[in-house]
């Protein structure tokens, strides 16, 4: 029988559904393999790109949430150079204008969302250049605020598991989905609960 875990919902990260799901997976692809801090110093300077204003505040990130956000077409105006400046690589200034054509080709059915499957948004984003099944599950929880999503391919996951169960290893996804079972329809209820006590070293 599966150790059942006391999670306290009120100690873990409050999730609000995002009201601009371009600039959501924008964020998504410049945090990619980046420490957030790292990530965080891209994002304001991506910004201040279009909202000049955000570079002279204190650094708090919801100075940038209430940022003015670009529409997709005036990212796909952004010289080599203006993205190189906001310390974008070339590989994710690609992935980046390729999300923003797929915006404005009418690829991103993003109005569908609301009524589409978990399964469904993550085969429908990841025709975008750059969007693998991390970013999605990311996607999932953060932006459209999904109840049952476990990132099993995430390596604070992973860690999150093996400190709350006091496995002596990584554990792989079928060991993870097994440990997670009595939380079938909540998974993301245990996801935030990992990262919580991986971050609070509880």
């Amino acid at each position: 029988m599966n150790k059942k875990l006391e999670i306290d919902l009120k100690k873990l990260r409050k999730l609000t559904p995002s009201k601009n799901i371009f600039a959501s997976l924008v964020r998504s692809i410049i945090y990619q393999q980046l420490s957030g801090k790292a990530a965080a110093a891209i994002e304001r300077k991506f910004f201040g790109l279009f909202d000049p204003k955000v570079l002279n505040t204190k650094g708090k990130r919801r100075d940038l949430l209430d940022a003015k956000f670009p529409k997709p077409e005036q990212v796909l105006k952004l010289t080599d150079a203006q993205f190189r400046s906001a310390g974008l690589s070339g590989q994710k200034t690609t992935y980046l204008r390729d999300l923003s054509l797929k915006f404005i080709d009418g690829t991103m059915e993003r109005k569908k969302f609301p009524k589409m499957t978990d399964e469904e948004i993550i085969e429908h984003l990841t025709v975008v250049k750059g969007i693998g099944i991390w970013t999605a599950h990311m996607f999932l929880i953060f932006a459209l605020n999904r109840r049952d999503v476990l990132p099993t391919g995430d390596l604070g996951i992973k860690k999150g598991f093996q400190k709350a169960f006091n496995l002596r290893t990584l554990p792989n996804e079928v060991k993870m989905y097994k440990l997670a079972n009595p939380y079938k329809g909540r998974y993301t209820d245990l996801t935030l609960y990992l990262w919580h006590i991986l971050d609070n070293n509880t």
